[in-house]
């Protein structure tokens, strides 16, 4: 029905009622039998969709933009729910995104101490040496902490155009966090593209558009995160 700041900001006016009982108290625990209103009206418990998109170029990933840029909800299908990105591809970068209405899911795919791996294929300018590779792999200082090791794996190195294609699999979801890796190392990035977050891949997905996953890859998704399957 709405945020969770705007369900306390209902529960603290009066207008939430649990079993006919009004309730004004924040964090009242409710269970599938419970019956919830609102102002006198039932709730039901919403469908959880979960959906891959392959996030075009140019497009914010945020459900709303003040600047009138274009958004990931031209290309969200509508299933009657308020489906939000888990976590974030800056505009520059295209790619795999995960969306989803399942707020638990939500919040341990993009807790860091569950480590689901990201991986990106990124171009770099410059021929990276050996040397710069495995401080990538060990880590480097980004916003002054150290980034986790990662997977660094060169894809190809073309001396005529002085670019390289990498390979590039971490487990942590800092902003802008491949382009600062590589920048650190003295190759900034030309184009970046995430190609798989956990078990999911971009297999012949168009730009622009979405996948509806299924029960059987929601359920990896849940056990990868220590969630009990649906």
């Amino acid at each position: 029905m709405c945020s969770r700041r705007a369900a306390e900001q209902l529960i603290l006016e009066g207008r939430v009622t649990v079993n006919d009982t009004l309730v004004i108290e924040l964090g009242v625990k409710v269970g599938p039998e419970d019956r919830v209103a609102v102002d006198g009206m039932p709730l039901g418990i919403a469908k959880t969709y979960t959906v891959v998109m392959n996030k075009p170029l140019g497009v914010v990933t945020t459900l709303r933009d003040p600047q009138n840029r274009p958004t990931i909800v031209r290309y969200l299908p509508d299933f009657g729910v308020q489906l939000k990105p888990v976590g974030r591809l800056d505009m520059d970068t295209e790619g795999l995104l995960v969306c989803t209405n399942d707020g638990e899911l939500s919040n341990r795919l993009a807790h860091p101490k569950h480590g689901v791996e990201k991986e990106y294929q990124a171009i770099v300018q410059g021929i990276p040496e050996e040397k710069a590779l495995e401080r990538l792999r060990k880590g480097v200082f980004v916003d002054g902490r150290k980034t986790a090791p990662a997977r660094v794996e060169v894809i190809h190195a073309e001396s005529k155009t002085g670019r390289t294609g990498l390979r590039i699999t971490i487990h942590e979801g800092r902003k802008r966090q491949v382009r600062m890796m590589c920048e650190f190392v003295g190759h900034p990035v030309i184009t970046l593209k995430r190609t798989r977050y956990g078990p999911l891949t971009l297999y012949k997905m168009r730009a622009g558009e979405c996948r509806l996953l299924g029960q059987k890859e929601v359920n990896e998704l849940r056990r990868l995160v220590g969630l009990s399957e649906d």
